[in-house]
This record gives structure tokens, C-alpha cells and sequence, in this order.
């Protein structure tokens, strides 16, 4: 089962007729506009899901473009719906494809967010080529930014790992997912996810339990510049830790995705 059978039940939070989606996407837009992003500038959203970040950051620097990539062409068709919601007349270009490949997929540009906390679908292998191919496709001055949570302090440690787990309620089913195993190669936790009532199961799906500082580490070899903006900082209930990294190093990313292979 691809992702868009988990994603058609966990989505609630990008949604463009949610009512808390909608407060996430204000807040988001308010958090763009507090940073010095380029003004009038080039924005590429990754894992873009329907848009919500990516359009939030095009409202909040008066993009020039905006590009959103996923792998669910169904859910970038929603972007329209919060471009149009902030009065923007941009048109969006729209990209299904693995953000793993990312130079091969768009042309470059000046701003590029991967938030939504989907880092948990990427291993550590997939980072290095997410990080460098960001790099690669970012100008100059780029500035690249991911919104995640600490998985190895809250839910390693603080929750602690459950072998099964209610992960959302809907008006008419509950998502429950159960521990599959584990790869000890790629650091990946199998987690079967099925719905309630009648278990039906809805897919297997692999997941890294990121903390915030290897992610920085892995992006600080790619960018010249990398800070950890946390909720503290930020003041949004709505938007997580965001990781910032600015002035990628294209030659340092194309060194190693020239000779760069998974775990054997």
C-alpha cells in the first residue's frame, strides 16, 4: 500500500477545510514573515502533501513562484484552495516525484521547505540525498528548512515505543498501527497500520525516529549555515522545531551524490 492509503486517513492537519489546518496555515504564513526570507523570491515545497507550507511561505514573501512536489499527485491538486484562501494569484507548478531525486525533478530555487514532519518516511541514507539534492537546487544565498520533532526524546524516551498504538480518530473509524520489526541496516521501524472497527489493514510503512541534532549534523555538511529555531523561540503553537540551514555547498553535495549508495 502506497502512502496515499495512510495519508487518506492521517491528513487532517493539511486539510483546506479544516478549521485547525486553516489556523496552522496563518500561523505558518506568520512565522515565514518573521524570518528574512528573499522577498519576491523562487519557494519549492517538498512532501508538499497539499500545499499548506509552501503556500503560506509564498504568501509570506510575495513569492514569484512557487513549485510543490509529493509523491500523491491527488493532494497537490489542494494547493489552489489555500493559494486562493490568502488572495494570491500565483500558479503553482506541481510536481509528483521522490523528493530523494530532487535535482533531476525542478530548477532552482532561492527557498525550499520540507515541513509537516515527514522526515519519520526517510532513513538516514535518504536524508543524505535529500540534503544534498536540496543544496544542489537551492541559488547561492539558499535557504532550506525542515519542521520536525525530537521522535527519540518524545516518543523513544518520554512516551516510550508501543508495540500498538491509536494514531487518529475520524468521525466514522479509529487508525491503530502495530509494530512489524525492525531494520537494523537503515534504522527503520516496520509499523502495520490498520482501521477500527473490522482491522482492516490499510498498509506496512517504514519509519526513522529522528532526533533534531543528527538532522542538523547531516545538514551543516551540505550548508554553510545551520540553527535549530525552536517552538520557544518561534512563539507558534501550531508550527514545530524548524531546522534552518542557509548557503548550501554544491560542491561538497555533488561530490557525494556522485558516489553515494544505500546500506548493503
Amino acid at each position: 500500500m502506497s502512502l496515499e492509503g495512510l495519508y487518506r486517513y492521517a491528513r487532517a492537519y493539511m486539510e483546506p477545510d479544516n478549521e485547525g489546518a486553516r489556523k496552522r496555515f496563518r500561523e505558518l504564513a506568520e512565522f515565514f514573515e518573521k524570518l528574512e526570507l528573499p522577498r519576491g523570491g523562487r519557494i519549492l515545497d517538498l512532501c508538499a502533501g497539499t500545499g499548506i507550507a509552501g503556500a503560506a511561505a509564498a504568501k509570506a514573501t510575495g513569492a514569484s513562484r512557487l513549485t510543490v512536489l509529493d509523491a500523491r499527485a491527488e493532494d497537490l491538486e489542494r494547493v489552489h484552495e489555500w493559494l486562493e484562501s490568502a488572495g494570491l494569484s500565483t500558479i503553482p507548478t506541481k510536481v509528483q516525484g521522490d523528493v530523494r531525486k530532487i535535482p533531476g525533478l525542478v530548477e532552482e530555487h532561492d527557498v525550499a521547505v520540507l515541513f509537516g514532519n515527514t522526515m519519520i518516511h526517510f532513513d538516514p541514507f535518504d536524508a543524505v540525498r535529500i540534503f544534498a539534492g536540496v543544496a544542489l537546487t537551492l541559488s547561492g544565498d539558499g535557504i532550506f528548512m525542515v519542521e520536525d520533532t525530537d521522535r527519540v526524546y518524545r516518543i523513544l524516551y518520554s512516551i516510550g515505543y508501543k508495540e500498538f498504538f491509536v494514531e487518529s480518530k475520524g468521525e466514522n473509524h479509529t487508525l491503530a498501527s502495530v509494530h512489524e520489526g525492525y531494520d537494523v541496516r537503515r534504522g527503520t521501524f516496520k509499523r502495520a497500520y490498520y482501521l477500527l472497527p473490522g482491522f482492516e489493514k490499510v498498509g506496512e510503512f517504514d519509519f526513522h525516529h529522528w532526533d533534531l541534532a543528527t538532522q542538523l549534523a547531516i545538514g551543516r555538511i551540505f550548508f554553510g549555515e545551520a540553527r535549530l529555531i525552536r517552538p520557544g523561540e518561534h512563539g507558534f503553537t501550531r508550527v514545530g522545531d524548524v531546522l534552518y540551514f542557509k548557503r548550501p555547498r554544491k560542491d561538497i553535495a555533488a561530490l557525494v551524490l556522485d558516489d553515494f549508495s544505500g546500506p548493503r
